[in-house]
């Protein structure tokens, strides 16, 4: 019994097992969680999760709740990276959504600090690995920035106007948050429609990590303020403003711009979770789910996965409470 006890203590501690809910509306997830920048698509029968790494981790889970490594997407970065953006390697903060028969997953590919950037697009026929149709093709760049741009091309995100538009969301530090409509087959992004969402004023312009969701009748965009990537020293939190249209123009609760730096709080750092950010938004069963990474203080940093269910004040406001 003891040497069954110690198991399953290594189990938890190689895993980031969150055995307690904690927060409300917190799913309790376990297993392969170790992730940064997630986003879900549910599947017939479960759910993958795509995250920055390399070649893209992918994980999957029956119920959302306990997840397994599957792999990565790419065996090895497209061939077109490294030539466009020289010294690059992980490939980061992907985001996946299905079109006319297929799945398309928009990637970042950059190196730390620079906007020397590009967001690359792979298409899959499935996501069973099983199917003889199932791999990812890759159909080059989108969106590509220079370091003579105001603007920095990686974390991408798909949204979808009422209207049946698709639309790349991105951006990060320099001038912020932008879109651009994208051609029906999702193969390219019209540079001279670029409408700007969302910035912060002033060095170090620490924005990025933009998520647009619609609803009640509004659309909010989600992005993430400060600094990532710090372990226990992270001070990323996730702040949200809201706009009658698609392209805004976006405002907080106390009708602040968020091209001027506004951004009402959704999720701070906790007592165990520190510096959540980079979320999405999985819609499943009359749901919504924050989807997003935290570092975990009882693992040293470690950056973790964390879905929590959104609720919305009496105002059209969306909480996640610590």
């Amino acid at each position: 019994m003891k040497s069954a006890c110690l198991a399953a203590a290594l189990v938890l501690v190689a895993t980031g097992l969150t055995a307690d809910p904690g927060a409300p509306g917190m799913v309790a997830v376990r297993g392969a969680l170790t992730t940064h920048d997630p986003t879900i698509v549910k599947l017939d029968g479960g759910y993958a999760r795509f995250g920055t790494g390399p070649g893209i981790p992918v994980a999957t889970s029956p119920d959302l709740v306990t997840w397994t490594e599957a792999g990565p997407a790419f065996a090895g970065n497209p061939s077109w990276s490294q030539e466009a953006i020289p010294g690059s390697g992980d490939l980061w903060a992907p985001d996946v959504v299905q079109r006319g028969g297929e799945w398309r997953m928009y990637y970042a590919v950059s190196t730390f600090g620079s906007n020397r950037s590009a967001i690359g697009l792979a298409v899959n026929r499935s996501l069973n690995a099983q199917t003889p149709s199932y791999g990812w093709i890759d159909q080059g760049p989108v969106v590509q920035s220079q370091r003579s741009d105001d603007f920095n091309a990686i974390d991408p995100q798909v949204a979808h106007s009422a209207d049946g538009q698709d639309w790349l969301v991105f951006g990060s530090y320099w001038s912020g948050i932008k879109m651009r409509p994208l051609s029906a087959d999702g193969r390219t992004a019209d540079a001279a429609r670029t409408v700007a969402l969302a910035s912060r004023p002033g060095a170090p312009h620490a924005i990025e990590g933009a998520y647009i969701q619609p609803h009640g009748g509004r659309y909010y965009l989600f992005v993430s303020f400060d600094f990532c990537c710090r372990g226990l020293q992270s001070t990323y939190n996730i702040r949200v403003g809201r706009a009658d249209a698609i392209t805004g123009p976006y405002l907080d609760h106390d009708a602040k711009p968020l091209l001027e730096g506004g951004g009402t709080l959704v999720k701070g750092s906790g007592t165990r979770d520190i510096g959540p950010g980079h979320n999405s938004i999985l819609v499943d069963g009359g749901k919504e789910y924050l989807v997003y990474h935290t570092y975990d203080a009882r693992l040293g940093g470690r950056s973790q996965l964390r879905i929590q269910e959104l609720s919305w004040d009496e105002e059209g406001w969306p909480l996640a409470p610590n």
